[in-house]
């Protein structure tokens, strides 16, 4: 019952930050903040010291038992990652609006929170029908959050965002009920329930198309190239909040969806399937790279780095050895850091200087050197420095990737080539060169430089010591492994060369 108490704490909690805006206007965002709070203290007190089978923990309640369909929620290893993930940042979130919402911020927190609320029920659902509840719940008050409080074009940005992933989703929707509709045929009882309907024996066209469905959905979300296009245009007027939430986590749902339920439910069309998921990945690898060079806006090209970061993970997921599998849960965490962290950077800069034209700024480290020196520690972990998260998680996808396609890592190697160029190019602009003297700018306060250094000190931690990370999503993706036979694989390819290059792990 406590993942369901968690979804509740911060469901109730946004209609209390909603209805404390009429007492006081600074209320919400207190409420807001001890909502999450509680959230996470709670999530940690409640860890079980022993596992539920292969879960940490398992819960499952009759809901329509007519159509198969229960409540049925379950956290392990990756799942907790995820969910601590997703609270942290959503204190960042919190943090990074602080001062920034002026209208009808109990609203506004209420939307943050719901969304939280939505995120979390996705990395817990193991009923298919329940999964995809949680994946709409999601949509709406991001879509709020865009459409209402978002910037200068925030109305075309929210339908775009809306129309994308609501269009995935029902096709997905369609998957699940054509995967349900099989295993009740094969196993004479309908259900929704993931773990009936794992390892069903389904004609192989009709196979793939299921795939397919669950595959486009997610990639959607991912974003995958060429399914990315909603992304810079929903981050760029997004608020910050929003834009934290988005490459923080609600990207991260996306790769969730493949690696728990669209690869292990379809285990031999998706290992068919495997080549082009991987050109996918490394297109959107070089593609999103390049555009982000090609910005002069702050926050599209924070945008593309995304579309290009995230390719690595589609490449580790589809890899699928447990090198490849372990760099891509670790880039989903890393990455979730420091791109919200560059996206925090990127909303007070435009608060205090009402643009986000990089050509309109130049010289900002003298006059706000603690903006300069988070801006210059972000940027060279997003282009993967050694020694923080995002190298190691970039650095054990290669290695991975190599042991099953070589030519993919040599091209997807160049991703990192050109993060430096692109990274660069944006502290170069927005930070070096001669400042503006008529320009008068706030540097961080002390609330934005807690959530920075608490940022920080995540990615040196990731950076410096990832073992309790690795062993944390170890024996979850082993067990996944053991749902595509080996003989079914791409990695096979490789024969023992992943083997030995895990070994260490």
């Amino acid at each position: 019952m406590s993942m369901a108490l968690l979804i509740l704490i911060l469901l109730v909690g946004g209609l209390l930050a909603w209805r404390s805006e009429k007492a006081q206007a600074n209320l919400p965002r207190w409420v807001a903040l001890a909502t999450v709070v509680i959230s996470l203290a709670f999530l940690l007190a409640t860890l079980p010291q022993e596992h539920t089978g292969n879960w940490l923990q398992h819960m499952k309640l009759d809901w329509m038992p007519r159509f198969g369909i229960a409540f049925e929620l379950a956290m392990d290893g990756v799942s907790l990652l995820l969910l601590v993930l997703t609270l942290l940042l959503g204190l960042v979130a919190i943090a990074s609006s602080w001062s920034e919402i002026d209208f009808k911020p109990g609203l506004f927190h209420a939307n943050l929170l719901w969304t939280l609320a939505g995120v979390c029920g996705v990395f817990l659902a193991v009923d298919l029908f329940l999964f995809f509840l949680f994946w709409e719940v999601m949509l709406i008050p991001m879509y709020l959050l865009i459409a209402i409080w978002g910037h200068e074009n925030k109305t075309y940005a929210a339908m775009k965002f809306f129309i994308f992933t609501q269009a995935s989703g029902l096709l997905m929707l369609l998957a699940i009920v054509v995967l349900a509709w099989q295993g009740m045929a094969i196993n004479g009882q309908l259900s929704f329930s993931y773990s009936d309907l794992l390892g069903l024996e389904l004609d192989p066209r009709l196979g793939w198309w299921t795939m397919l469905g669950f595959f486009l959905a997610f990639t959607v979300k991912l974003p995958a190239f060429p399914f990315h296009t909603w992304l810079p245009d929903a981050h760029t007027q997004a608020p910050t909040a929003g834009s934290v939430l988005l490459a923080g986590i609600l990207l991260k749902t996306g790769a969730y969806g493949l690696l728990r339920f669209c690869i292990p439910l379809f285990p031999q069309a998706s290992m068919e399937f495997a080549p082009v998921a991987m050109a996918l990945g490394v297109a959107g690898v070089l593609y999103g790279a390049v555009l982000a060079f090609a910005q002069s806006d702050f926050k599209r090209l924070v945008a593309y780095s995304s579309v290009s970061h995230m390719g690595f993970v589609l490449l580790g997921l589809y890899a699928w050895n447990q090198l490849a599998l372990q760099g891509a849960v670790m880039q989903m965490v890393a990455h979730g850091v420091s791109t919200a962290a560059l996206f925090m950077l990127a909303g007070a800069l435009q608060h205090r200087l009402h643009t986000r034209d990089m050509g309109r700024m130049g010289g900002l480290w003298h006059q706000a050197p603690r903006m300069g020196a988070c801006a210059m520690f972000f940027a060279v972990a997003s282009l993967g420095l050694p020694g923080l998260g995002n190298f190691v998680a970039e650095i054990l996808v290669l290695l991975g990737l190599f042991a099953v396609q070589p030519a993919f890592t040599a091209v997807a190697a160049l991703g990192l080539i050109t993060a430096a160029v692109y990274s660069l190019r944006m502290l170069q602009q927005a930070f070096q060169g001669v400042p503006d003297k008529q320009r008068s700018m706030p540097d961080f306060d002390a609330r934005e430089m807690l959530a920075m250094g608490a940022m920080m000190a995540a990615l040196l931690w990731l950076g410096l010591y990832p073992q309790p990370v690795l062993d944390l999503a170890r024996p979850v993706l082993e067990g996944l492994q053991t749902l595509v036979p080996p003989g079914d694989t791409v990695a096979a390819q490789a024969g023992g060369a992943a083997i030995v290059l895990g070994a260490g792990l």
